[in-house]
């Protein structure tokens, strides 16, 4: 038995505060070895070949999607999209559907003001990719809420990912991975600041993959306790310099709102706001802000011949096994490339 799923068994058992003790362990005994590849990996920044820019001249993509792990999580939806659009931004919220009771009312209102809809697991208990039958099992339920939601994503709980099996799901793209991220229980990264194409080994069927690129604010703020977004601008910027995706992953439900008290899983709302205000003020017109399924509408077509879905766009040095795996069979791809290149040669 993997250890990770040792601790998914165990982990019902534990105190939170142990949970986060451990966590924040592993994070400073790991954090040193990583300083090359995170939180910014320059071998992702490779532009993918036949790239032909994004929409309108911009420099950058920029997606928002939101984690609602919790009841609570889905309390804060409301504040967190009426924030959003008061700065003019757009986002996408990804709701559990067995782990608490999901608001119908809230999901409508969030997409007739402009927001998007997504499925975030199933149950959120650590075993969806426990096997390949489980997965199998979990994926039924799972498509029923997709299509009952007119959902056309998935991410998956705490970023376990075999993009190989979530072609189980009748999705138009998923966000279950990320450039970089050594921190994750399925670390290190996909090894891409771009969006991608998953190609289904036996049939022609693919979703677009769409990595986080920036660190999620659980890392940031309540793993490392950092009190500022230094690390959200420096990642940024280095985006905007290489002409990626800007994907930012956050979770209501550790946003403090001011309205009680830090709890200890909590942040101040005021970091998000001001990595919105920082994108607006420093980048304004600079950037191709639009939903996830928007993207990958794009993506798709932009790559949308059997001859541009064939090769690996990303870097395998730094791929998870199962990625690796999928990897070495011609599931990921983009654009045409070399073997050499599709192997990460320079």
């Amino acid at each position: 038995m993997r250890l990770k799923d040792i601790y998914y068994i165990l982990k019902p058992l534990m105190p939170r505060r142990l949970q986060l003790a451990l966590r924040r362990i592993r994070i400073c005994c790991k954090r040193s070895s990583y300083a090359d590849v995170w939180p910014i990996y320059d071998k992702a920044g490779r532009i993918p070949d036949g790239f032909r820019g994004w929409p309108d001249g911009k420099k950058v993509a920029l997606i928002l999607t939101h984690d609602v792990e919790t009841e609570k999580g889905q309390d804060k939806c409301r504040p967190l999209a009426k924030l959003e659009a008061g700065l003019d931004f757009r986002s996408s919220f990804f709701f559990v559907p067995e782990r608490y009771q999901s608001s119908d009312q809230l999901r409508r209102d969030l997409v007739e003001k402009g927001f998007e809809i997504g499925v975030h697991g199933l149950n959120h208990d650590g075993k969806l990719y426990r096997s390949r039958e489980e997965f199998r099992r979990r994926a039924k339920r799972i498509n029923t809420y997709i299509e009952s939601w007119g959902s056309r994503g998935f991410a998956s709980p705490g970023m376990h990912h075999n993009l190989e099996w979530i072609h189980d799901l009748n999705i138009k793209y998923d966000i279950s991975s990320y450039d970089t991220d050594p921190f994750e229980p399925q670390g290190c990264g996909i090894g891409t600041i771009y969006p991608f194409c998953v190609q289904n080994s036996s049939s022609s069927r693919y979703y677009i993959e769409l990595p986080y690129t920036l660190p999620q604010d659980f890392t940031l703020f309540v793993l490392m306790r950092q009190k500022n977004i230094d690390t959200w601008k420096s990642k940024v910027d280095w985006i905007f310099e290489k002409g990626g995706m800007i994907h930012l992953k956050t979770h209501p439900d550790y946003m403090n709102f001011g309205e009680s008290r830090m709890a200890l899983e909590e942040y101040p709302i005021d970091y998000y706001t001001k990595f919105l205000e920082y994108i607006k003020d420093s980048y304004g017109g600079q950037y191709w802000h639009v939903l996830p399924s928007d993207l990958a509408s794009f993506w798709s077509s932009h790559g949308s011949s059997d001859n541009e879905r064939r090769n690996l766009p990303v870097t395998s040095e730094i791929l998870c096994s199962t990625c690796r795996d999928a990897a070495e069979k011609g599931c990921f791809s983009v654009f045409p490339l070399t073997k050499k290149e599709r192997l990460g040669g320079e």
